[in-house]
C-alpha cells in the first residue's frame, strides 16, 4: 500500500467516501441523464489490489447500479481490467488526475477522464469524455464532496 500512495501522492487524497452528482450531456451540451452518486476510494491493506472503488448510482425513478473497481499499480499508475473497464489513471500535475479507459462490451468506445481535487480536499470535479470511433459521443459532468 505504500508504494502507491508514496508514488501517487494526489491519489491518496482521494481516500474517503465521496457524495455527487453525475450529469451526462450529448456532443450540443443537451442533459440526456442525470443520477446520485457515492463513491468508496480505499487503499487496501492487503490482498491483490493496491486500489479499490466502489461506485453507487442511484436514480430519481429507484434505479439503482452498484460496480467495483479493483486496481493494480504499477509504474506509477493504477491500472484497472475488470468486467466493465480495462485503462489506467496517473497523475499530471499537483490537482489533476487523468484516465483513459475503454468499456468493454461497447466496441469502438473509450474514454478520457480529468479529475481535479480542491485545495482543501473536500471537493472533485471531474469529466468525461466518451468518443465512439475518435468522435464525441457525450460528456458526463461530475461534482463531488467528500462525506467520510
Amino acid at each position: 500500500m505504500s508504494d502507491i500512495k508514496a508514488g501517487m501522492p494526489l491519489l491518496a487524497k482521494h481516500e474517503g467516501e465521496w457524495e455527487g452528482v453525475y450529469t451526462e450531456v450529448d456532443p450540443d451540451a443537451k442533459v440526456i441523464d442525470r443520477h446520485r452518486s457515492y463513491l468508496i476510494c480505499q487503499f487496501p491493506e492487503s490482498g491483490p489490489h493496491a486500489y479499490y472503488q466502489i461506485n453507487k448510482y442511484t436514480w430519481d425513478d429507484g434505479r439503482t447500479e452498484e460496480h467495483h473497481f479493483p486496481a493494480t499499480y504499477k509504474d506509477g499508475r493504477i491500472w484497472w481490467d475488470t468486467d466493465r473497464v480495462v485503462g489506467s489513471a496517473w497523475e499530471a500535475d499537483a490537482k489533476t488526475v487523468l484516465l483513459y479507459w475503454e468499456r468493454k462490451g461497447m466496441p469502438e468506445v473509450s474514454l478520457y477522464e480529468m479529475i481535479q481535487l480542491s485545495d482543501d480536499g473536500q471537493h472533485r470535479a471531474r469529466t468525461w469524455h466518451w468518443f465512439k470511433n475518435g468522435v464525441l459521443l457525450k460528456r458526463t459532468l461530475v461534482k463531488e464532496r467528500k462525506v467520510k
